[in-house]
């Protein structure tokens, strides 16, 4: 198929204007090499050249299309430049071909900032340009997802791709810089049509004796989250495909506000109860880039055609939460109908010496919440010693904790960044004077959400898992009893497939007495001494400093200290270290000072 970048409905791109970006880019273009003379090429060049031809044929020129004479240095700055005026161009026109130049042109110049915090201040500098409309995703005609100010942008695991204001993303299945379009639909010629053979759009109700369930196989994506999870209820093979009456309400009403296609739905009293399936205002517009699978969005987005209307949907089909194809095979495109299993599309593997870290191998955020909303909906509210318990907890606190379980587990630092580490997960056991036995339960019931929710069930993963929730929840009890002293600044716990808890007496308990004899006087070194470890920086660690960090380093060796050095002397200053209160500025200073000569022994 032929490709078009014309938008019917947008203001005609004065030609002089046109002519003049491209002009530069050519510049620039010239100057390039590797990477960004491909992406220029192909995302940029390519679509502002189609433009330019259209400009010509409406007016009636017959002029050659513009080169520049000199090369422009590529230098990142002028990068830059191309993209707020690529950006400018593309608000007053609206034009789809403009929109992808200008897409590739912010994500050039934010990679090529020299800098992360030089990054950041482009990023805002992009987004002053693009204007804070509200956050969609429009289709290019036979080319890539064209998207608008969705700042949530996340992998499989729950991690952040890198998100610019405008971004164009693959969707013929054959970029090499995927999930990011690199101008290959114009190469293989992409066809976004939908088949006619495709699944037929028809709404089946299922009736049940609490609660009917509505789905649309037109609509579904295949996930299997519904058949894998409550088998009892979705059949994977033979019909009918639902029996309503053969699992628990709340499940099935969980199973249709996980369905990534928004293909499922449920009624009560005949009464489709959508607005309870969506998440309408509860979470921000969302695009996640699934395992070899298609794009899962949330947070509803608009989703708009070549002129900007809403695209035409299935019956029942929700607008909140929906999947879009990403292999550029589906049947009922822009829809995600299952077809990457078939053709078996595949994401770039990590190299065969790339390990996963336990959190990758759980599956990221997304399978630690699956497994917390589980434990907190289902088991916690019927189990007569944890029921009163979280009876008064916050309506996010499975999102809370799931979040804690990943930065654990070697995951993104979520918890310490959105809701302050180690200090506030302690702040919520204290006086609760939890038991042995509600302990005991709380392992339990947790380990059957695991299961339930699809964690991994292999001896490893299963060894980790269980090691951290027997050691972090002993120390809950113990946290929260009412004569306990826990140290406050403790680090958070990071398990990874080595971690060991340490020997007994490695850590300081919380319900140990205090220790009532006095620390031997430290004599700080005079100004001209000549410092070394052994003399000066040794003393200044108690006996209980060193125990409560036996898990990560020593203390009271010199090697590990000037390994760990950098990151002692920021604890220091910033009054976490150590765990039980901070150091006088003095002796912070002659820590600094040890540094700073070359941290001799």
């Amino acid at each position: 198929m032929q490709e078009t970048t014309e938008n019917p409905e947008t203001t005609r791109i004065a030609a002089g204007e046109l002519r003049a970006l491209l002009t530069k880019v050519l510049a620039a273009r010239r100057a390039a090499s590797g990477v960004l003379l491909a992406r220029m090429d192909g995302s940029v060049i390519r679509p502002l050249k189609l433009l330019v031809e259209r400009s010509a044929e409406t007016t009636g020129a017959v002029d050659s299309p513009p080169v520049a004479a000199e090369p422009v240095t590529a230098h990142p700055d002028v990068i830059l430049d191309l993209a707020l005026e690529a950006t400018s161009v593309w608000k007053t026109s609206g034009d789809v071909g403009l929109f992808e130049a200008a897409a590739a042109l912010q994500d050039l110049a934010c990679n090529a900032a020299v800098s992360d915090s030089i990054a950041q201040d482009w990023l805002e500098k992009l987004r002053a340009a693009t204007g804070e409309t509200p956050a969609a995703i429009r289709l290019s005609p036979n080319g890539p997802l064209l998207v608008r100010n969705v700042a949530r942008f996340t992998n499989w695991l729950g991690e952040a791709l890198p998100s610019r204001p405008l971004m164009a993303l693959c969707r013929c299945g054959a970029s090499s810089i995927k999930p990011y379009c690199d101008g290959t639909h114009a190469q293989i010629g992409f066809y976004d049509a939908k088949d006619p053979g495709r699944v037929p759009d028809k709404l089946d109700t299922y009736v049940g004796q609490q609660l009917s369930v509505m789905d649309n196989r037109g609509t579904c994506q295949h996930s299997g989250f519904c058949t894998d999870r409550l088998s009892a209820v979705f059949h994977a093979k033979g019909e009918p495909f639902v029996t309503p009456s053969g699992g628990r309400m709340d499940e099935i009403i969980r199973a249709a506000r996980d369905c990534p296609s928004g293909a499922l739905s449920y009624a009560m009293d005949r009464v489709e109860a959508r607005h309870a399936v969506d998440f309408h205002g509860a979470r921000p517009p969302t695009i996640e880039v699934s395992k070899d699978g298609p794009y899962r969005i949330s947070g509803g987005p608009a989703l708009e055609d070549v002129r900007g209307n809403d695209v035409v949907r299935n019956l029942g089909a929700s607008r909140e939460h929906f999947a879009l194809c990403r292999c550029g095979r589906a049947q009922n495109k822009p829809f995600c109908t299952g077809m990457h299993w078939y053709v078996q599309f595949r994401d770039p593997v990590p190299g065969p010496d790339t390990k996963p870290t336990v959190f990758e191998w759980a599956g990221g955020l997304p399978a630690f919440t699956r497994m917390t909303r589980i434990f907190y909906e289902k088991y916690v509210p019927q189990d007569e010693l944890l029921a009163p318990l979280f009876a008064t907890m916050s309506p996010d606190h499975p999102q809370r904790v799931a979040k804690w379980l990943s930065e654990v587990f070697c995951g993104p630092r979520y918890y310490s960044e959105e809701y302050g580490g180690y200090e506030r997960m302690l702040s919520q056991h204290l006086g609760k004077c939890l038991t042995e036995e509600m302990r005991a339960r709380w392992v339990s019931l947790l380990q059957k959400s695991a299961k339930d929710a699809g964690l991994p069930n292999d001896a490893e993963f299963a060894s980790v898992f269980q090691s951290y929730i027997e050691w972090g929840s002993r120390l809950a009890v113990e946290n929260s009893q009412t004569n306990a002293r826990p140290p406050g600044h403790m680090p958070m716990p990071r398990w990874d497939w080595m971690t060991a808890a340490g020997p007994p007496g490695s850590r300081i308990s919380a319900l140990a007495p205090k220790d009532n004899e006095e620390e031997p006087p430290v004599t700080l070194p005079a100004p001209d001494d000549t410092l070394s470890f052994a003399e000066h920086i040794k003393p200044l660690f108690r006996k209980r400093d060193q125990q409560s960090m036996q898990f990560a380093f020593d203390l009271w060796s010199c090697a590990d200290v000037v390994q760990h050095a950098d990151a002692i002397l920021e604890r220091l200053r910033n009054g976490s270290m150590p765990c039980d209160g901070a150091w006088p500025q003095e002796r912070v200073a002659v820590f600094a000072r040890w540094i700073a000569s070359g941290k001799p022994e």
